[in-house]
Order: C-alpha cells, then sequence, then structure tokens
C-alpha cells in the first residue's frame, strides 16, 4: 500500500496568506516613501549670508568692492543713506494645505563710511523681529463699484486709434509731419 499525502487546508492557505502579508508591507513601505518624496521642499528667499564669508570682512580695512566680492549684491539700501547696506534672506517651507511657515530668517546690516570703508557689521535673527499689527479699514479706490454690464460694456468705443497724441492727422500732430 502506498502512503498517502493528505494536504489539508491549513497548508495550503499559509504560503498564500505570508504573500498576502508580504505585498501589504511592501506596499504600506512605498506609500511611505511616496510620501516623503512629495514632502514640500524649503525655499529661499533672498540673500542668505554665508557666515564664513562675513568672517572674512575686518571693520576698518574692507572696503565696499570687497563686501560686494563676498556677500554679493545687498538685498536693499538704507533710503537716504547709501553707506549702509542690508543684505535680507529668509528659508520657508510649505506644509500641505497649510500656509507658508518661515523656518529661519537672518538680516544682515552692513555699515561704510564716506570713503567706503567698512565701519560695522550687525546680524539679525528672527527674534529681534518687531510684530507689525495690520491696519483695519480700506482703501477706497475709484470705480470699484461697477456693475457687471458697466465692467463688460464700459470701454466699447473707448478705444479710437485715429484719434491720438501725436498721430498724423490729428489736431495733436507733430509740426511738419504730413498725412500719408
Amino acid at each position: 500500500m502506498q502512503p498517502k499525502f493528505v494536504v489539508t487546508q491549513h497548508f495550503r492557505t499559509a504560503p498564500n496568506h505570508r504573500l498576502r502579508r508580504a505585498a501589504i508591507a511592501s506596499l504600506a513601505a512605498a506609500w511611505l516613501a511616496g510620501c516623503a518624496v512629495f514632502s514640500p521642499p524649503t525655499q529661499v528667499r533672498g540673500n542668505i549670508v554665508d557666515l564664513d564669508a562675513l568672517k572674512e570682512l575686518t571693520p576698518g580695512i574692507s572696503m565696499r568692492a570687497d563686501v560686494r566680492s563676498l556677500l554679493g549684491s545687498p538685498t536693499a539700501r538704507v533710503t537716504f543713506d547709501d553707506n549702509r547696506w542690508i543684505y535680507i534672506g529668509e528659508v520657508t517651507d510649505k506644509p500641505v494645505g497649510r500656509i507658508q511657515n518661515e523656518v529661519s530668517q537672518e538680516v544682515v546690516i552692513i555699515a561704510f563710511d564716506d570713503k567706503g570703508v567698512l565701519r560695522s557689521i550687525k546680524t539679525l535673527d528672527k527674534g529681534a523681529a518687531i510684530p507689525v499689527a495690520m491696519a483695519n479699514g480700506e482703501t477706497p479706490t475709484p470705480g470699484a463699484h461697477a456693475s457687471f454690464l458697466k465692467q463688460v460694456l464700459g470701454n466699447i468705443g473707448g478705444y479710437n486709434p485715429g484719434i491720438g497724441a501725436g498721430m498724423p492727422g490729428t489736431a495733436n500732430a507733430m509740426p511738419g509731419a504730413t498725412i500719408p
């Protein structure tokens, strides 16, 4: 008599069960990896000053040309004072579905004397910022309350290329101009 191998239900589904678990685990890992791919990149705005380059500048010795070659052009200059350069930079990110978030902010103020020699370097971070409240109210804008029909039909006939300043054949034509 030959021995019979009896395959029970338990042994038949065990490899399928393991395969199903492995497939679910690999799909979950791929999904989590995909979330990392779609994370928002950070954005650099303005001019981030390299701290090593800033250390190379020496007050009393360095000139404007040295500052420009090491740090680049300033983001802004102080109004009415060409001897102060401002380098403003910030790093931001925007999480999905949220408003933009400041990761870091840095302001470097460079001051020169009248001869263009570096006088001082001042570095400010986000902690030195002063919050400014928005003004309440609204600036009135003339013409902002036009109806839909007025907006659509308001300029019909308003454009007339033959009647313009300096056009030949008009009263505003330049003296000596001829009509073609």
